[in-house]
């Protein structure tokens, strides 16, 4: 897109030498952030270097963010970097926050993880209510790399804000209770058990919630042991993981979604008489396993060497227990294939929030205090989400229709 001209007075005052007046700096900034916007990175940084030296610290500071913002858009970013260093020089002013935390950037880019530490450190002294959270997780795994597992725990406490217990650990005990209950609670309790299981006759019917309740029943234990045991210590694998990239909220609610992924792809692609039952939180399972492949490999989220390993052998460990479902007879892998689905469509479309990503880092405050100049833009991220979502949304109700022609 073609920035708007600059205002009339700005030409003026632009082919004159000496200091600038004040209204034609802060529209040297504005037009110098639209060019940016639009990648036009040397036009930008001319105009930047005309504004610095400004008598107020905050314009020069602005300035001296755009210009570092513009040499990193032209690959040069130890010129990026010393730039931005000079700006955390000038006395405190709006563009000092801004400074840090592109220095604190530009640092892990140039693998100094101390350097970032340091600096990150000064942005959070700086960073408003609304950053406070990011940039303290961002310690955290910095600090976890570095080795100081100590100051990594402090990191990410203060960044979760709150001491609540994992959802990870609910999710776990719930599905325990229930499994033993209706396995070992006597009549009544098999009655709920039927109420809680996959039943596509009963779902055809609309008794909607089997789409999630199905997570909370296994198999019986005195038949298959495992079948609870393997499936809880999946999920204790994978769901803190989730929990560390996303938080507990949206924890809930991708295993929510995957679970009833899992649910409709069961029901959209059998048909009587094969498995008209089915019970496990697996299908939901493989949904979290999706999501964290895929973030991984679309939105590369900047994890300690440990993190790094788990996520490096998920792709073998999915492929082994889609294969043994495929050659163990009774394991559902319908429904393991629509959580995997779901999982990786989510994991494409919503990046990780807790944790800082190679995508992230490049989406930073702007050189005019209050304004970003991401490469990717947000509204574009926000209608490509929209639009995933509806798809996503689409190919669940084609699973319905499918599920309903069978079992209805």
């Amino acid at each position: 897109m073609t920035p708007p001209p600059p205002p009339y007075d700005l030409q003026g005052a632009l082919a004159h030498d000496g200091p600038l007046p004040r209204a034609a700096a802060l529209a040297a900034l504005d037009h110098a952030a639209a060019l940016m916007a639009s990648a036009d990175f040397v036009d930008a940084a001319r105009l930047y270097q005309r504004v610095i030296g400004f008598d107020d610290p905050s314009i020069t500071g602005a300035a001296l963010v755009g210009l570092g913002e513009a040499w990193h858009r032209l690959d040069d970013d130890p010129q990026a970097l010393s730039i931005w260093e000079e700006a955390t020089r000038l006395p405190e002013n709006s563009a000092t926050y801004p400074a840090w935390r592109n220095v604190a950037a530009a640092r892990v880019r140039a693998n100094d993880l101390r350097g970032a530490i340091v600096a990150y450190r000064e942005a959070e002294k700086r960073a408003p209510a609304d950053d406070r959270a990011e940039i303290q997780s961002r310690l955290g795994w910095l600090s976890k790399e570095v080795g100081d597992q100590g100051a990594a725990s402090r990191y990410f406490s203060r960044a979760r804000g709150d001491q609540g217990l994992s959802m990870t650990i609910v999710l776990v005990a719930v599905t325990v209770i229930v499994s033993l209950v209706v396995d070992f609670g006597g009549e009544a309790a098999d009655q709920l058990g039927q109420l809680l299981i996959m039943d596509k006759y009963a779902l055809a019917a609309g008794q909607l919630w089997r789409l999630w309740t199905v997570t909370l029943v296994h198999a019986p234990l005195t038949q298959m042991p495992l079948h609870l045991l393997f499936n809880m210590y999946f999920l204790w694998l994978a769901g803190p993981f989730v929990e560390r990239l996303y938080g507990r909220g949206l924890f809930l609610v991708f295993y929510l979604l995957f679970a009833a992924g899992a649910s409709l792809m069961s029901f959209g692609m059998t048909a009587p008489p094969s498995s008209p039952f089915a019970v496990g939180a697996s299908g939901a399972i493989f949904g979290l396993f999706g999501l964290l492949a895929a973030a991984d490999r679309v939105h590369r989220p900047m994890l300690d060497r440990q993190s790094r390993g788990f996520l490096g052998q998920l792709t073998g460990l999915v492929i082994i227990n889609l294969v043994f479902g495929f050659i163990v007879p009774n394991v559902d892998n319908w429904a393991h294939i629509g959580g995997l689905i779901t999982g990786a469509v989510i994991g494409i479309l919503f990046p990780p929030t807790r944790v800082p990503t190679m995508r992230s880092i490049w989406m930073r405050t702007g050189p005019t205090p209050g304004m970003t100049v991401p490469v990717f833009g947000r509204s574009g991220m926000v209608a490509v989400q929209a639009l995933g979502l509806v798809l996503l949304a689409g190919f669940f109700l084609v699973l319905w229709t499918l599920g309903e022609a069978n079992w209805g």
